[in-house]
């Protein structure tokens, strides 16, 4: 491979090590498209690639996460642990379908992804909104809710825990898809974290992280083992991504929760549009 080659793998490296960090998505879901448009590479082949570089990427980017707000290791450990088998299963399977018909199945899984995510943002804008209106029950409202006899409403809407077990199901699936697709677990982890379990965007991206490590290493293994990773591409995009992984994590906490969320779905959506181009 060429110098300029290296170099520029270096420098690409970087800028998705520093857009990984920020959206807490190990940068994998740039890297396929661009490995695929720019370099010619199978689908299956741009998804073993990406995980080289993905996996020291999203290590790195758990310990920022952790560095910041603590990670409930019980939790990550458990959707770790139901994601392992799992994402070899999903590996195995996108190992033996044709190249087209696994990239229009990652373009489509995206798609809704990013949907789903500004519906989310939509939402919460309208939520915001309301609370700015000052749409708060009057106090005729409020004594009455003070002496009866019922649960507030509020109660009834608490957002379930995230358990172990719950985590470990989760994983499954994540698992399943991430082996699939080469990334796409934390992808699908995050929006249900943040949606069924109501935890802060930064905090789901950390636990979605922490779970997909175990898998990807599996699913990097399962690739190699079968000739889909390029090492002499793949390594030099690590290096990049680990030089600015760092810098994104810090600016994730500094951006307000609803800018990360529009960020992460508009760049869902320039992914599709990079994969459809493609096909």
């Amino acid at each position: 491979m060429s110098l300029l080659v290296i170099a520029a793998c270096l420098a690409a490296g970087s800028l998705i090590g520093f857009m990984g960090g920020v959206l807490g998505i190990g940068g994998g879901l740039i890297a396929i498209p661009a490995l695929v448009l720019l370099m010619g590479m199978s689908q299956q082949l741009a998804q073993g690639t990406a995980l080289i570089m993905v996996l020291p990427a999203i290590t790195m980017a758990v310990r920022k996460y952790n560095q910041q707000t603590r990670i409930d290791k019980r939790v990550a450990a458990a959707g770790a642990a139901g994601a392992v088998v799992f994402t070899w299963v999903g590996a195995r399977l996108a190992l033996g379908i044709d190249s087209s018909v696994l990239r229009r199945s990652f373009a489509v899984f995206l798609f809704f992804i990013a949907l789903f995510y500004v519906w989310q943002t939509w939402r919460a804008g309208r939520l915001a909104a309301r609370r700015a209106a000052g749409q708060a029950p009057s106090k005729a409202q409020s004594d009455q809710k003070l002496h009866s006899n019922h649960k507030p409403q509020s109660d009834h809407k608490r957002a379930p825990v995230f358990t172990p077990r719950r985590a470990s199901v989760l994983g499954m699936l994540c698992g399943t898809l991430g082996g699939f697709f080469g990334v796409g677990g934390a992808v699908l982890a995050v929006p249900i974290i943040t949606t069924v379990f109501r935890l802060p965007q930064t905090v789901a991206q950390a636990l979605a992280l922490s779970m997909v490590i175990p898998g990807s290493t599996i699913a990097l293994i399962t690739y190699a083992w079968a000739g889909q990773a390029d090492w002499t591409v793949g390594v030099p995009l690590a290096i990049g991504s680990l030089l600015f992984v760092p810098i994104g994590v810090r600016l994730a906490y500094k951006l307000p929760e609803r800018k990360l969320r529009v960020c992460f779905a508009l760049m869902l959506f320039a992914t599709v549009a990079l994969l459809a181009f493609e096909s």
